[in-house]
């Protein structure tokens, strides 16, 4: 077993084109000296610019995998990428808290996709209020956190966010974080200002912050770490899928 990278679980979908999901994921986690474990919530049908579709994973698969690697390997932090409803989030979040409850969980809301592919069932928006307290952290974009919002899921301060500025247009790529009632901005560095945007970037930033807790930071500066990562990613290329170095 390996002794001077923490293990880091992400818990997510599988794109075929390896610009999101569980294999951007684990590229990033491998960048940023951390052992990445992979458990997928659905397999899509997909290229770096459209999903045609997509097959859910039974649940009973998804937790049966997850908790045989929780109780094989010492992992730090969880991230869970796309989910299909409340009831899967929570379902996972219970498993993870019944096997070590000091585990720290990053959710990266998938809401839709940017070709406009549905992935989570906004019916059950309501029912996160029941769950929200069980996460370390929330990383929607700007179009999600609206949506949350207005679901009134933030208003108590009950898990920290970070609302990822990139598709905002008052202050772009300005994220702020919301940690122990204090609004903090993330401003992006001044030599990432111009750059290509990325497929499955929100994935990278989420596994990104998760590496960089389970590497002993804290949640700000784990943020801003992976903000920086998160830049370097963007400007890698000019293609949609970007770099990992």
């Amino acid at each position: 077993m390996q002794a001077t990278r923490p293990f880091v679980m992400t818990i997510a979908g599988y794109d075929p084109s390896g610009g999101a999901g569980v294999l951007a994921d684990i590229k990033t986690m491998e960048q940023l000296q951390t052992s990445g474990l992979a458990v997928c919530t659905a397999i899509t049908v997909q290229t770096e610019s459209d999903c045609l579709d997509l097959e859910w994973q039974p649940m009973e698969s998804i937790t049966r995998t997850a908790e045989l690697l929780l109780k094989k390997y010492p992992v730090q932090t969880v991230k869970i990428g796309v989910v299909k409803d409340a009831a899967m989030l929570g379902e996972i979040l219970e498993m993870i808290i019944r096997i070590n409850a000091k585990i720290k969980v990053i959710w990266d809301p998938v809401l839709k996709s940017t070709s406009e592919f549905a992935f989570f069932d906004l019916d059950t928006l309501a029912q996160l209020d029941k769950v929200m307290d069980k996460l370390s952290l929330v990383t929607p974009n700007w179009n999600e956190y609206q949506v949350l919002t207005d679901n009134h899921l933030f208003q108590e301060n009950i898990c920290s966010v970070l609302m990822k500025g990139g598709h905002r247009t008052d202050r772009p790529g300005t994220d702020v974080l919301l940690l122990h009632g204090m609004k903090i901005p993330l401003q992006p560095s001044d030599e990432s200002r111009l750059y290509t945007p990325k497929h499955g970037s929100g994935c990278v930033l989420s596994s990104a912050i998760a590496s960089w807790l389970a590497r002993g930071e804290d949640t700000e500066t784990a943020c801003r770490k992976a903000k920086l990562y998160v830049e370097h990613y963007l400007k890698s290329n000019p293609s949609l899928v970007g770099y990992h170095s």
